[in-house]
């Protein structure tokens, strides 16, 4: 058993190596501004700039040229997130800011919920956002004179399947993160950052996350100065998180079709949208099993649908695994455990 152990936690650690060397190589030939990929598809910074997609990581992009020039106008900002059901690949938060006065000319680009729209309007909406425009013959130009570039300013934050499920898989004793908290703690944080940089935000629009009311009572006491509104369907009200959600929805897609690129070598392995009810991404989580360790950090270990198919499968393993805080072994299974097993690092706590 020793052995197989010793032979599975080599195999893992050379392929995560091997992964986080491909996305380095990528990185190489990349500045910070939007790129494609080999088929002409656009990449957003957000994406192309992360060295381990594996980490959570946090992109915000210059602040614009009409908020600058009119740097003590007031601003308003919107939020939103992208992928907080599926079991594989990051949730990502985003928001979106703009000068108060020019925020009603969004609706006239087609903002809307993001999942009103298709994927190709979605990415050339962001494209524009980003100063990238398919139709120049340098597609890495940042001279185009791009409306939506000097008008909106944008932050992402993408948090990983592994940082998720470490949050929520965290013993009684150490504190529950579940997802909720993480979302609110995210959404904090950027819009925080924002502040810092020195953006006259006054008005800040958020798609809820739990109760509308107690939500923003705990934004309101975190940024005294700012007025907030917190409702559902916020992305399909007000066009500022209508942008905000574009920008969340294209970073989590393209990340995970490049994730997935990377893991893949054919079309028929696909993993589908990573959605739970979707037939692909569960066809591809009972093939891609390993008996000790379960999945790579793609798959978010702490979804009832990995617990499930964990339980279901024959295949899995029973592995001891010290607990050097109880000074005792005990056995533990992947389905009982935290991410933290890919690297086959110990398990100190019974979830």
């Amino acid at each position: 058993m020793t052995s197989y152990l010793e032979d599975a936690v080599k195999s893992k650690m050379d392929e995560a190596n091997n992964i986080e060397e491909n996305e380095m190589d990528l990185m190489e030939s990349q500045g910070d501004f939007p790129i494609e990929d080999a088929v002409g598809q656009f990449i957003p910074v957000g994406v192309s700039s992360v060295q381990n997609s594996d980490i959570s990581s946090t992109y915000h992009s210059a602040i614009p040229k009409a908020v600058l020039k009119g740097f003590k106008d007031p601003c308003v900002l919107g939020v939103d997130e992208a992928g907080r059901g599926p079991v594989l690949g990051a949730m990502v938060y985003a928001l979106s800011y703009c000068l108060k006065s020019y925020s009603d000319q969004l609706k006239a680009f087609g903002f809307a919920d993001s999942k009103t729209l298709t994927h190709e309007t979605r990415m050339r909406l962001f494209a524009r956002i980003c100063d990238y425009d398919p139709g120049n013959e340098d597609k890495n130009s940042k001279t185009s004179n791009n409306e939506l570039f000097d008008n909106v300013g944008y932050a992402t934050r993408t948090m990983s399947a592994r940082d998720i499920s470490s949050g929520m898989l965290r013993s009684n004793a150490s504190g529950v993160y579940n997802l909720n908290e993480q979302a609110h703690d995210t959404t904090m944080n950027l819009i925080a950052e924002v502040l810092e940089a020195g953006v006259n935000v006054t008005d800040i629009f958020v798609d809820t996350v739990g109760p509308p009311d107690s939500y923003q009572k705990k934004l309101s006491k975190r940024f005294p100065r700012v007025r907030f509104t917190v409702t559902k369907k916020a992305d399909s009200l007000f066009p500022i998180v209508s942008v905000a959600s574009i920008c969340a929805k294209v970073t989590r897609d393209v990340g995970l079709m490049r994730r997935e690129e990377m893991i893949s070598t054919s079309k028929e392995e696909s993993w589908g949208s990573g959605y739970p009810g979707d037939a692909r991404t569960v066809k591809w989580l009972k093939e891609n099993v390993d008996p000790v360790f379960g999945w790579s950090q793609v798959v978010r270990f702490s979804w009832q649908t990995t617990k499930d198919l964990l339980d279901k499968d024959e295949r899995v393993r029973n592995v001891e695994w010290h607990d050097p805080k109880a000074g005792k072994l005990e056995f533990k299974t992947p389905k009982e455990a935290s991410t933290d097993l890919w690297f086959g690092s110990a398990v100190s706590s019974q979830f």
